[in-house]
């Protein structure tokens, strides 16, 4: 298992190392050239570090409460897969305390890629990181010292939920109590700035019990899923995948009842090349249908908007007699099912929870 465990590792660390250099060697300098730029520090011009500046002050410092390390206050809990910075410090505070070391977690709240005035940039669209603007700034949270280095980092823990359904005789009880722990499980991977001193990556491995196999140094943001945002921002279809339109089978393209459909022959529905509409749209009829008398489904993920959810809750409501087998063990869906069950449950749908042992997708 150790063996295939460091095969795992040295492959992870090749992906991750060769996404990096597509973003700052390809992607990067390709956007630049279509007037889409990702401006540095050092590249910020006056107008633009005076904008970042009062951003920094009006939306960033209020909500940041940086964190002095020292005897009276320990590494702090940090969240799975949670933007934060190390900040190696000199002097003494306001407080007369020294302290070496400080750790400041950015909020979810905080957008992690900012888009600067059009006024303010010499190309269309002009980004800044929040990260470049802590790392501008953050000598700002510490009054009366030195700065003397600030590194990015994100801890990922293991999410698995420890639960023996074989074992436990309420499960849906067990999984509500292991839920808020989710996000404090063991480090599995400690990914720092590529500029960290070898002090402070040295420091941050002892505080999550992690070896050098464990650490990615990464040369940009240390998620790069935030990147995921910037092209709803950009009125650029031209540099866009042409939207895709699900079709739907003739059977059903002009009737208006999936019943009537479905007596004419069997239908395939090939998703997600074909829409999932019908799908829905037979639940919604079933639930207000006079002859339907029993709707059985097995669901594994909802989501916390689900029109499928709403059409049983419906169906329950109007008399029908409604079973649901839920799959608790829906990875990162737990919660959201469990409401859902329970929303079941209180207009009297029987609800059977299950933990599937093989899923095909």
């Amino acid at each position: 298992a150790r063996e295939v465990y460091r095969l795992v590792s040295d492959e992870t660390h090749a992906i991750v190392k060769e996404q990096y250099a597509l973003l700052n060697d390809e992607i990067l300098p390709l956007l630049a050239a279509e007037g889409i730029r990702f401006v540095k520090r050092a590249e910020w011009n006056a107008a633009q570090r005076d904008w970042i500046s009062d951003f920094f002050f009006r939306e960033v410092m209020p909500v940041i409460t940086p964190i002095g390390l020292d005897p009276s206050h320990p590494f702090p809990r940090v969240l799975n897969k949670s933007l934060n910075f190390a900040v190696e410090l000199e002097g003494r505070d306001a407080f007369g305390r020294s302290s070496g070391a400080a750790i400041v977690q950015a909020p979810r709240v905080l957008p992690r890629v900012i888009r600067l005035p059009r006024e303010l940039g010499d190309a269309e669209y002009t980004f800044v990181f929040l990260s470049s603007i802590l790392h501008e700034f953050v000598h700002e949270l510490f009054s009366g010292m030195k700065v003397l280095g600030c590194y990015q980092f994100r801890v990922t823990r293991n999410s698995d939920l420890f639960v023996d359904e074989e074992e436990v005789k309420n499960l849906r009880a067990k999984i509500q109590g292991e839920l808020p722990q989710r996000h404090f499980g063991d480090a599995v991977r400690l990914e720092v700035a590529n500029s960290c001193s070898e002090a402070m990556t040295q420091f941050l491995l002892g505080q999550f019990n992690l070896t050098e196999s464990d650490l990615f140094r990464v040369a940009g943001p240390v998620n790069l899923v935030r990147l995921m945002q910037v092209p709803d921002w950009e009125v650029r279809n031209d540099l866009k995948f042409p939207p895709f339109t699900p079709g739907t089978p003739k059977a059903l393209q002009k009737c208006h009842s999936v019943f009537d459909s479905i007596r004419g022959g069997d239908i395939l529905l090939h998703h997600p090349y074909q829409s999932f509409n019908p799908v829905i749209e037979l639940l919604e009829q079933a639930a207000t249908d006079p002859q339907v008398v029993a709707i059985k489904m097995t669901v594994y993920r909802t989501g916390t908007d689900s029109v499928l959810m709403q059409s049983l809750l419906r169906a329950a409501q109007n008399g029908k007699e409604v079973t649901v087998v839920v799959e608790l063990m829906a990875r990162f869906d737990e919660e959201a099912n469990i409401g859902w069950a329970t929303k079941l449950e209180e207009v009297g749908a029987h609800v059977v929870y299950g933990v599937v042992g093989y899923k095909t997708h």
